[in-house]
């Protein structure tokens, strides 16, 4: 099992780059709540012991590195809302969601090291795509950790004022109760109207 590392993120500094961000996003799969990006600037001499990807943390261990991230790196998140993803789709929304954490941070990076295949369009900055990237750079994984813990807290808040959906548990994605939820409660303004399961609920015959 591979740990991330640095050495993304040393290959730019030793180019002349500076101020390197990892960039990542989470929410692509879930049937309702926004998706979240976060753009983390790691400082090299205080980089949060037991960093990892986030799949690969406890909850509680989550929790710990995140509080660490905030208070030594620079940490943007920003969101594309459940009306976005359906105007444009998941992955445009998604890259959207990138697109404005990087631009939140301030200084500006000077360099991107971004999470997946694709670059997002409306980046100008010199960056690179990195497949599994949370799993390969200590930047990205500190952005997938930051990302995930946001847009879990929004799905928390949003299973109080909608509950039966098991949010707080599934934040968002189609658990078994999740799914039972929206045939018997019905579809909320938070459920994404372009996916499948979603869609088919509204306009069943």
């Amino acid at each position: 099992m591979t740990q991330p590392d640095y050495s993304l993120e040393d290959a730019a500094r030793a180019k002349g780059f500076l101020r390197i961000a990892g960039v990542d996003e989470v929410g692509r799969g879930p049937l309702a709540g926004p998706v979240t990006a976060a753009a983390v600037v790691l400082d090299a001499a205080a980089i949060p012991a037991g960093l990892n990807d986030s799949k690969k943390l406890s909850p509680k261990k989550r929790e710990a590195v995140e509080t660490e991230i905030l208070a030594a790196a620079q940490v943007s998140i920003a969101h594309a809302t459940v009306e976005e993803i359906d105007s444009l789709n998941i992955l445009r929304a998604s890259h959207l969601a990138m697109e404005r954490a990087v631009a939140a941070l301030d200084p500006a990076p000077d360099y991107l090291l971004i999470d997946g295949n694709l670059i997002p369009k409306g980046l100008s900055h010199p960056c690179e795509a990195v497949v599994k990237g949370d799993a390969k750079s200590l930047s990205i994984a500190a952005a997938s950790i930051v990302a995930k813990l946001a847009r879990d807290r929004i799905m928390v808040d949003l299973a109080q004022q909608f509950p039966g959906y098991g949010w707080e548990k599934n934040a968002g994605y189609p658990s078994k109760q999740h799914r039972e939820a929206l045939v018997d409660l019905g579809v909320t303004p938070h459920h994404r109207r372009s996916f499948k399961p979603v869609h088919n609920i509204l306009y069943q015959d």
